[in-house]
Parts: C-alpha cells; structure tokens; sequence
C-alpha cells in the first residue's frame, strides 16, 4: 500500500515531500505548443478530436469502429448525448450529432459506458441504455431506463451516477451521500455526527444490478460497498476480476472545525482514497477519513476527532494509494490495450479534474495521473501521464484553469481519449515511440513535474496565496468563502455560484446576511444558471467579521453596491435568534 509519507516539522508545519523538490527550486513550464498543449512522457502524441463541444463534455466511450460517445455536461433538450465520427481519418471528427437523455432533468451526471453491444450513459437520476446499430453513429433503437433513483430529491450533494460492468452480466452504480459528514445539521460548524449514519441505508455506497433488465430503482439491486462518501470515477479490472474506485473525500476541516484543524490542513486533507471493494467493504465514511502523510484512517472531528486519535477506524478499508485532499478523481480506467508500452499494461489511468476547496493555497490537481500495476496490486508510486490542461501555474482561481479533464476511454487500437469540461475538448493520446526503448528514463521529465505547485503539496508559508495581504474583510473572505466562490469571486462554473454581478450578493442586505448567519440549501439562480449545493452558515463569526467580508464582496468582483455595518448583521442576528 502507498501513501505521502512526509516529514512534518510539529513546529510550524512546514514539509518537505519526500522524493519532490521543493517550491522554486525549478521553474517548468505550463503551456506547450505541442501535442494540444499536452505534456506526456516520452514517445507519445496527442491529436486533438475536437477543440468544443456544445453542452461541452464529461465522461466518454469509443465504440469497435471508433466512433466516440460523450455524455454532455449541459443540455437544454433531450441531446445528453454527443456521437462524433472521423470520415477522412485524420483524427478529428468531422460528424457531430446529439441525441438521448430527458428535457425534464438535467444533463449534469456522469456515466458512460459500452457494454454487450448497448450504449450506457446517466444523468443525475436516470441510467438509460441504447442498443447500438451497426454502421451508424446514432442508434436506430428505442431508449431504454434501466435503474432510476427514485427518492426524493432537493438539494443533493453527490447525486452523479457512475457506471461500471463485471464479466457476469452485472452493472455497479454508486449512490453519492446527501451530505458532507453525516452531521446533524449538515455543513453547520461544531454540529456532531449522527451515530449510526442513517444515510448509509440507501447512501454513501454502490450498488450491484441486473445490466439487463430494465425499470430498476435501487431497492432491486443490492449493496455492493458502503462508506463511501462521493465516488465519480469506478471501473471493473479484468485482470484480477475486481471493483475498484476513486473517492472524494470530505470537505470543510476548516470551516466546520476551526479550533482543530489550520488552513493548511484542510487544504491538503483529507485524502482522495484508491480503493479496490469487494462485497461487504466498507471504506468507513462519514465516521473516518484517510490522512495520506500519516497513512492512517482517522476518527473524524464529527465523531470527536482531533486529526490524530484513529479509535474505531483501524477496522476500515485503507486504500491502495492516498491521493491528497481535494484533487477531484473523477474518472478511472485500466489499460488493456497493447499499444502502449508493457509499463502500461493493466495499469490504472486516472483523471484529477482539479480543485475548489484549497483556499488559501493555490488549487492542485488538473492532470492525468497513472498509476502501474502488478499482479492485481499496484507496483510503484502514481505518475504523472499527461499534464498542461489548466495552462497556468499556480492555479489561484478554479476559473483560471483553461481545461479540466474529466474522462478517459480507450479505444480499439489501443490509444486512450481524454474528455474535459470547460469547453468540451477532447484529446487521443497515441504511442509513437520505440516499445523495447521505453524505460523509466521515459517517465524522467514527467516525473519533474510534481515539483510544480499544482501537483506538489504545499509549503504551508511560501505557498500561502494570503501571506502578504492582511486586509480585513479580503482575509476573512479568502479564509472562509474562496474555497468555494474563489478568489476572484467567479465560483467554479459547476457548484459554487459567482459573486460578481449576483442580485444575491447586490441586493437586499437583510437577504444576505440571512445566508451568511442561516446557510443556504437547495436549487437557486445567479446569473441565468443554476446552481443546487449547500452553503453552510458562518454564524460563528463575529458581527464585524460579517459584515467586513460582506462589505468586501459587494465592493469587489465588479460590484459596486454599500457598505454592510456592524449594526445591520447584528439587528439580522438578533431577529434569527430571538425566541417565538
């Protein structure tokens, strides 16, 4: 089993990733004008399918003849889908065409899949499945719903359905939990966690079905693995006939627990966990989480945690490799194609759509991580595959990433694709080197890369975006609210809402600093899009701290609007905590 094993220094937190040089040590670039702008190891090339997609893209499969299906991030009618073919082979597609999916919900989901001859892909609440046609690009056959998650459903916060398939007719889908960690009251700080979870009943795991049968909802599967918060990305490994999963782990140390754990920590924990599940695992969420620098499975602060007591978790599922905190695995895929160098082989690829939740330090992650394997269990540390989709280095603001991958799928020759979701572009990696020359000399200058401060952990100083900028209501902004809304108050286009030109944030004071002290749950609008997330209440701050960083954000982000005063938070707090 692998994790960061890194040196802490009690004192003042300051780290040294072992076997990374430090910050600054080497300046690398972060654009390149070759292979799509892509960074690979040695030999391989990158052709660029497609530069957008309309409804842009999530997850991706390749059909036998090549065709290429993507599940579309966006969509305003029943077009979830989106087919691409390449006529003229010369790597790009020249035929688009959209089709499947239901007008009533939206697009946003993921899950796309090839399996027995049948196109399968999901939204946020619905599997549906497509028999394909042979020579067409679009099937002529009539959708199918196999598994609708038929509870109720407000605000949810893990509501995607992945999808994977075993050799037995089986299909697995994961059920996200509707919440953070199983508090009370959910993303509210200092509220304890319910014990025994309740939501691990129907919650926080995966499920197994019938691949074949159509009409399901959840009660005619069974529970596969439990205590696991949010999984995105899954895939079924042939080799030695398991499940295996990449999953988020929490969020808001900080935020939720301010009297135990420093920005610092709750920027680089806790950890993205690679688990491999058989039946009956269970990975233990919402009770512990994984620390990748101590490589151990920790009592959560819900459940009376300080970052060191482990307690009851020792009984849990470790994973294979601790990721750190906040990288976004969003899709996973093991390598069985033969073009590729035997390093390859088996191996598992994975897609780190970048972070939120980082503040202050800068985001991490965006990049095609990889990670080998041998005789079912991985054989060294991960890799970086391919790197270069944000374009900047370091990520302050999630928007200022200019690409964020997000699926993988190979295809029949062997070579893989790469989806991402800003602007719906896609990649095919291909190896055009020598096979018997492909050493670990191949993998050096990629291996460099994890010295840049989108991939290496953070000097808890150095790298500190706020180190030099005490202001007021910008610190306690950049303290509690750019994990999310980001620093320069655009949010993250997907579940955090912008700041700027926001009637929430413009408009009525009494409003706002109701949402500041109460929280806010539930499907709301900015700016002609929707947004359905939590925004945990801040009552724990003080009526000055309020209203500085309510001052600040009405006067920042092209906002032009008054001063909050102390006086004001003050009266609204008064009015939410006098008694009926």
């Amino acid at each position: 089993m692998f994790s960061f094993n890194l040196k802490f220094v009690t004192a003042s937190l300051l780290i040294v990733a072992a076997g990374f040089t430090g910050p600054g040590t080497e300046e690398l670039p972060a654009v390149n004008s070759k292979n799509g702008g892509l960074f690979l190891p040695e030999g391989f090339e990158a052709t660029v399918v497609v530069d957008s997609l309309p409804g842009r893209a999530r997850h991706l499969a390749v059909n036998d003849n090549g065709d290429i299906y993507v599940k579309a991030r966006f969509a305003d009618k029943n077009e979830s889908v989106i087919a691409l073919r390449d006529t003229n082979r010369d790597g790009r597609a020249d035929i688009i065409k959209r089709f499947g999916g239901n007008a009533k919900e939206r697009a946003y989901g993921t899950g796309m899949r090839i399996y027995n001859g049948y196109l399968y892909f999901s939204s946020e609440l619905i599997v549906y499945r497509y028999k394909l046609t042979p020579g067409k690009l679009v099937p002529e056959s009539p959708q199918e719903i196999i598994l609708t998650d038929d509870h109720p459903h407000g605000m949810h916060e893990h509501i995607a359905k992945p999808l994977t398939f075993d050799t037995k007719g089986n299909m697995y889908v994961a059920f996200g939990a509707p919440s953070n960690a199983c508090q009370e009251r959910n993303r509210t700080p200092g509220s304890v966690g319910i014990d025994p979870c309740p939501l691990l009943e129907d919650h926080g795991g995966i499920w197994r079905f019938d691949a074949n049968k159509v009409g399901q909802t959840q009660k005619d599967g069974s529970r596969y693995a439990t205590g696991l918060r949010s999984v995105v990305g899954m895939d079924w490994n042939f080799e030695d006939d398991n499940l295996y999963a990449v999953v988020h782990g929490r969020d808001d140390l900080l935020r939720l627990w301010p009297q135990v754990f420093t920005p610092w920590q709750s920027a680089v924990l806790p950890s993205e966990e690679f688990l491999r599940l058989k039946e009956g695992t269970d990975a233990g969420w919402p009770y512990c989480y994984y620390d990748q620098m101590q490589g151990k499975k920790l009592l959560a602060p819900e459940y009376g945690g300080d970052g060191k007591i482990v307690g009851r978790c020792d009984q849990y599922e470790k994973p294979l490799i601790g990721f750190p905190g906040h990288w976004a695995p969003n899709d996973m895929l093991f390598y069985r194609g033969s073009q590729f160098p035997d390093h390859y082989k088996n191996g598992t690829f994975i897609a780190f759509h970048g972070s939120t939740n980082r503040a202050p330090y800068p985001q991490a992650s965006y990049f095609i991580g990889f990670v080998p394997f041998k005789n079912g269990n991985p054989s060294g540390e991960y890799e970086v595959f391919a790197d270069g989709f944000a374009g900047v280095d370091p990520i302050v603001n999630t928007s200022d990433a200019k690409y964020r991958p997000m699926g993988i799928a190979m295809g029949p020759d062997g070579s893989i694709y790469i989806a991402e979701t800003e602007k719906g572009k896609i990649w095919k990696i291909t190896y055009k080197g020598s096979k018997k020359k492909f050493t670990k000399a191949s993998l050096a200058s990629m291996e460099k890369r994890k010295t840049m401060s989108h991939i290496r952990t953070p000097d808890v100083v150095k790298d500190n975006l706020d180190k030099d900028k005490p202001v007021a209501g910008g610190k306690v902004y950049s303290v509690y609210c750019a994990a999310c809304h980001q620093r320069n108050g655009k949010g993250d286009s997907q579940r955090f809402p912008p700041l700027g030109g926001s009637d929430w944030v413009t408009g009525d004071k009494k409003r706002l600093i109701e949402v500041v002290l109460k929280g806010l749950e539930g499907p709301i609008e900015v700016n002609g899009q929707s947004y359905n997330n939590v925004m945990p209440q801040h009552s724990f701050l003080k009526d000055q701290e309020i209203a500085e960083v309510l001052t600040h954000i009405r006067s920042n982000f092209g906002n032009s609007a008054d001063a909050v005063s102390t006086e004001e938070v003050a009266g609204v707090r008064k009015t939410i905590t006098a008694p009926k």
